[in-house]
C-alpha cells in the first residue's frame, strides 16, 4: 500500500510505503460455517425480532447470536473467522487474511 504526500514546492512527492507490522497476538477464533437471520419472539412483548446467528464448522461449539452492531461493523461471511482478542474485542476476519497471519496453537496433554 502506498501513501502519497504533498510538498509545498511540488504538487506531489514520491509515494511512501506504509510501515509494515508483524502480528504476534494470540486470539481465540472459530471458522464460520453459516450466518443465519433468525426471528425470535421477545419475552416481554411477544413480537418477533430478527437476530443474526453465527454457526461454526467445529460442531463442538454451539451457534452464537451476535448484536446488530457487530454485523453492521464486520459483515461476517461464511468461511471467515469469528475472532475474540485478549481484551474481549470481537471481530471478523476473512479466511485468507486470518490463515495467512495465524497458526493454530495445539496444547499437548500429558507431555513430560
Amino acid at each position: 500500500m502506498k501513501h502519497i504526500t504533498m510538498d509545498k514546492e511540488k504538487a506531489m512527492v514520491e509515494p511512501l510505503e506504509l510501515p509494515k507490522y508483524r502480528c504476534h497476538k494470540e486470539v481465540w477464533a472459530l471458522k464460520i460455517e453459516s450466518v443465519q437471520l433468525v426471528a425470535i419472539a421477545d419475552e416481554d412483548d411477544g413480537m418477533l425480532h430478527n437476530h443474526t446467528r453465527l454457526c461454526f464448522e467445529d460442531k463442538n461449539y454451539s451457534p452464537i447470536q451476535v448484536p446488530d452492531s457487530y454485523v453492521a461493523r464486520h459483515d461476517p461471511k461464511p468461511g471467515g473467522y469469528y475472532v475474540v482478542y485478549a481484551d474481549g474485542y470481537k471481530s471478523f476476519s476473512p479466511a485468507d487474511a486470518f490463515e495467512d497471519g495465524y497458526a493454530l496453537i495445539i496444547y499437548q496433554t500429558g507431555a513430560k
